[in-house]
């Protein structure tokens, strides 16, 4: 708005259009700003609502609170073990589903028609 409020009294110059695209990267910079500003807030918040949940759960791992402040090579670390217990989860469900479809089938061929 201000662009075209203003362009006609100044004859859209070259130095208008400097101005005003200065104007508008200095605006766009300290929007950019705000925006990270909060979206720190917000992650530092989450973060310590998760460390208190972690701190609450008996069995949690403690050194899970601390996650954010791990090296890279840690945390590859870590995800590689989670990946482990994830596939560890996967086929143990694997084996109880197996099971259960087994002992369904026996039960059906066990009773009397």
């Amino acid at each position: 708005m201000i662009w075209a409020a203003t362009g006609h009294i100044f004859h859209y110059s070259d130095t208008w259009q400097l101005i005003i695209n200065t104007g508008t990267t200095i605006v766009t910079f300290l929007m950019v700003f705000l925006i990270q500003n909060t979206q720190n807030r917000d992650a530092k918040a989450v973060h310590l609502k998760l460390d208190e949940l972690i701190r609450a759960l008996k069995g949690a791992r403690n050194k899970l609170v601390d996650l954010e402040k791990m090296s890279d090579d840690e945390l590859k670390s870590l995800e590689e073990q989670f990946t482990r217990l994830r596939q560890h989860a996967e086929t143990a469900a694997d084996k109880t589903e197996h099971a259960a479809a087994k002992a369904e089938r026996i039960a059906q061929t066990a009773e009397p028609h």
